[in-house]
């Protein structure tokens, strides 16, 4: 076989593993993307679970503490701001965006720690049955968030790097052409939340007298 051919057959070898080698890239990366995405809806599944629950968890307290205005308004308010900003892929590659989300549900978060905190004062309220259910299947929504959280955090930085490193910034660059995603950060007015243990039963303190100021 004359040497010019030989170099030609290389050239051609050299070329189908180049373009294999950047098909495989892309791929990749495409595929990491539908991972990441696939968690979102992970993520608006935990959060719409613990927007479900608030509804019924305002009535019950309502049913003992009426005069707790201010506080069941807060988390009435709450709820709305948070149902306002979608968590989708156009969030979730806008930092901005992304940042009100976070201020939403922080602050829908501090709300309910409100709320908990003024349940403590009212021992026939925790006593009730059906309060007692919701305080379970709210903390166990609130665990379910962080870890749909975590998990959407741990691909997304994944398939940030493909991304960012060589060669998947320039196979993206030239093929797959994803989007960097944001990760989540911790809610800023949650830090500040009365910590509450949905599971803890403290001693019960009495509750306040007829025309006590609240």
């Amino acid at each position: 076989m004359k040497p010019l051919a030989i170099v030609g057959i290389v050239i051609v070898a050299l070329l189908l593993l180049g373009g294999t080698s950047l098909v495989s890239t892309s791929n990749s990366i495409i595929a990491q993307d539908a991972v990441c995405e696939q968690m979102v809806g992970q993520v608006n599944s935990a959060l719409q679970r613990r927007l479900d629950l608030i509804p019924n968890l305002v009535e019950t307290v309502k049913g003992y503490a009426s005069h707790e205005k201010e506080t069941l308004e807060g988390v009435i308010k709450a709820r709305a701001s948070a149902t306002q900003i979608k968590l989708d892929a156009s969030t979730l590659s806008d930092p901005d965006k992304l940042r009100q989300f976070n201020q939403a549900q922080g602050q829908l978060s501090a709300a309910l720690g409100k709320l908990m905190v003024v349940s403590e004062r009212y021992p026939d309220l925790k006593a009730d049955a059906h309060f007692s259910d919701l305080m379970a299947q709210l903390e166990g929504t609130e665990n379910r968030i962080k870890i749909e959280r975590d998990n959407y955090n741990r691909a997304v930085t994944d398939l940030n790097v493909k991304i960012r490193t060589f060669p998947g910034s320039l196979v993206n660059s030239i093929m797959a052409h994803v989007k960097e995603r944001q990760v989540f950060q911790a809610e800023e007015a949650a830090k500040t939340a009365p910590k509450v243990n949905f599971g803890a039963a403290p001693a019960p303190t009495a509750a306040p007298a007829a025309g006590e100021a609240k």
